[in-house]
């Protein structure tokens, strides 16, 4: 009996090669090459929904009434501003980081609307499903649900039922079967992901994908899935704590890098109005190594608290750790400190931490750092309705960062009385109702620190 033939896929990227290969062409990557049957292409190949006619640019119109309002503004900010009309979104996470509640959440607040939605789940059976909405509160409208794996059997459904909004749970679950791999495969799911594609754009129907990533961020799925949707979706959190981050790394219709805060509870996601208070819950008053930082995530300013503990080692090699920020931006700074301010860290272990599980990567966290490195090497503490952002470069010069004007505004809200900021930020900022101390070196911040 004849062989299947076979070829290799790339599980990072999607590179498909004849043979197998140790680094991929394509990303770079090593080890990252699966084999699985080819494809059988039907002759005539996808079906055009649209007639394609050439249209002049003047002549097409675009307005903002082809977006729908989910009703959860976290929601609609990341988006950028609602649901457009035939977008392909992804939504991807950790497993049981809250995709699925969030999804449903937002199925509840667009049905009370009478938006006709078509929720389907590979995972889980309707019972279970409906023990989830039963959790989240009443629903008012009407919510279809569909078990099924069949993507031939959840196409006709689509076309039959013709919703505004389709949910597909999850996306590695879904199989075609004329493809011979496995469900959530490399080919599988960038074929199923080309045919919910197809009816999004044609058909003019909403679809939102959810991608299962691994904890070592293994699983090809997501990442091939991020080259083919409108949009991709990011759910963040750590496992233990009460909050998640919905963030934006890719958005064809709004803003990237733009974050949605909230709270998971027993009925599901609470939105965080003010990120800034919630993650400063907590905070010591008055102890060395505390700084409260100001960190822009897209449009939005969020005050987090950046600590730090030095202390004397005990080992021939001091140890450096960073949680919440660049380990290697850490070390850089520690290395600024001892060459422009003299003083020996050697022997000392650092530990920086960024307090509620943010994870920045700024660079106006810098002057943040060194001021809690400092106060924590001094055992002196820095005034708490103090605040400080800004870029510290080799020469131990601070530099100007952007949205100056945000960050402080946001300070003030909080009931900062004083803010430490690069002196060219302090120069292009106008009144203001709080102290500002502008500084364009680190030197400078030593008598900062009573």
């Amino acid at each position: 009996m004849a062989k299947a033939k076979t070829v290799f896929f790339c599980k990072e990227c999607g590179y498909e090669a004849s043979k197998w290969m140790g680094q991929c062409p394509g990303c770079k990557q090593w080890g990252t090459f699966t084999e699985e049957p080819v494809v059988k292409k039907k002759t005539a190949g996808h079906t055009n929904l649209v007639n394609a006619v050439p249209e002049l640019l003047s002549e097409v119109t675009a307005s903002e009434d082809q977006r729908i309002f989910t009703g959860i503004e976290e929601f609609d900010r990341v988006l950028g501003g609602g649901i457009v009309i035939g977008s392909l979104v992804l939504v991807g996470g950790d497993p049981g980081i809250g995709k699925s509640t969030l999804l449903l959440q937002m199925c509840k607040e667009l049905s009370d609307k009478e938006i006709k939605i078509l929720y389907v789940s590979g995972e889980e059976s309707l019972k279970q499903i409906k023990m989830r909405a039963d959790r989240l509160g009443e629903f008012k409208g009407e919510l279809l649900l569909l078990s099924e794996t069949n993507l031939d059997s959840i196409e006709d459904t689509i076309r039959k039922l013709m919703p505004q909004i389709v949910i597909i749970d999850s996306i590695q679950t879904m199989y075609k079967e004329e493809i011979g791999a496995a469900p959530g495969s490399v080919s599988q799911v960038r074929e199923t992901t080309g045919i919910l594609m197809h009816l999004a754009k044609g058909l003019g129907v909403s679809i939102f994908i959810v991608g299962h990533v691994t904890k070592e961020g293994v699983v090809a799925g997501p990442r091939v899935l991020e080259h083919m949707v409108d949009t991709v979706l990011y759910f963040e959190g750590e496992s233990k704590a009460s909050y998640r981050i919905l963030r934006a790394v890719k958005n064809r219709f709004g803003s990237t890098n733009e974050i949605g805060v909230f709270e998971m509870q027993d009925k599901g996601l609470v939105e965080v109005n003010n990120p800034s208070e919630f993650m400063l819950q907590g905070k010591p008053e008055g102890e060395p190594g505390s700084v409260v930082t100001a960190s822009m995530e897209g449009t939005r300013p969020i005050l987090v608290e950046v600590q730090a503990l030095i202390c004397q080692t005990n080992f021939n090699m001091p140890r450096r750790t960073a949680a919440g920020t660049d380990y290697n931006r850490v070390n850089l700074l520690m290395a600024v400190l001892e060459k422009r301010l003299g003083i020996q860290m050697s022997g000392m272990d650092a530990y920086i931490n960024v307090a509620g599980g943010m994870k920045i990567n700024e660079p106006s966290l810098d002057l943040a750092i060194v001021m809690a490195i400092l106060s924590s090497y001094k055992n002196r503490s820095l005034d708490s309705k103090t605040l400080c952002f800004g870029e510290i470069g080799l020469t131990g010069e601070v530099r100007a960062v952007n949205m100056a004007q945000q960050r402080v505004i946001e300070a003030s809200k909080m009931g900062y009385n004083v803010v430490i900021l690069p002196q060219i930020n302090k120069e292009n900022i106008g009144n203001a109702n709080v102290k500002l101390i502008g500084i364009r070196n680190i030197k400078e911040i030593v008598n900062l620190i009573s």
